[in-house]
């Protein structure tokens, strides 16, 4: 076992084999260690963290409505009527939305100020989204103002934040399509989508589900 060992061992090791995969890099190569597989569960988990997104804002007193719609194309929207991402400059010197969207480890959740309950802790579900889709479009309308952002193949910036003008709605609209590169399989499955959505609707008496299948 040693000799074996000694064999297969590169005797080139040096530091120019430690690899820093940067942002969202390290999801796009390691997509199991986020979503746990590549198969239909994994593919369905991307729904399942946007849309916990919402149940949390729901669940902190902040909407109250969230649809669901599987498109033709095999893309997703998952429509909140919550708060809404902050549309200001962030401290890190982006838009927040970018820094939602796009930073691993970086959300509202992980002191009491924001949430006092979610089902995300570890802020890394909406950017893990935008890593495995061939696109993610995020619109937000916050505090008056509404705003879209689109991003593409792992987070790469299409375009800067865009104004869309004044609101008076609140709540947040993700639309994104899984990259057909990452998974085994980019085709939703609608009864996957009922079920879950069913089990939710059961639990969270307060939040209405809608769920449209084109």
């Amino acid at each position: 076992m040693a000799d074996n060992i000694k064999k297969n061992a590169n005797p080139n090791y040096n530091d120019s084999n430690i690899e820093v995969l940067e942002g969202l890099e390290a999801v796009r190569k390691r997509p199991g260690m986020y979503i746990g597989s590549l198969d239909y569960h994994g593919l369905h988990h991307c729904i399942w963290e946007i849309v916990d997104n919402a149940i949390d804002e729901a669940m902190a007193g902040y909407g109250k409505n969230i649809t669901i719609t599987l498109h033709k194309d095999n893309s997703v929207t998952i429509q909140d009527d919550g708060r809404g991402v902050p549309t200001g400059m962030h401290k890190s010197g982006v838009p927040t939305t970018q820094v939602v969207y796009t930073f691993l480890h970086a959300g509202g959740k992980f002191n009491d100020a924001s949430y006092k309950v979610s089902s995300g802790l570890h802020g890394v579900g909406a950017s893990v989204v935008t890593a495995l889709s061939e696109y993610l479009d995020v619109v937000s309308c916050h505090d008056g103002i509404m705003v879209h952002q689109r991003f593409e193949k792992g987070g790469k910036i299409i375009h800067k934040q865009e104004n869309l003008g004044k609101t008076n709605k609140t709540g947040t609209t993700v639309t994104f399509k899984p990259d057909p590169k990452i998974f085994d399989t980019v085709v939703f499955d609608r009864k996957i989508i009922e079920n879950r959505l069913r089990e939710n609707a059961f639990l969270l008496k307060r939040i209405q589900f809608t769920f449209i299948d084109e």
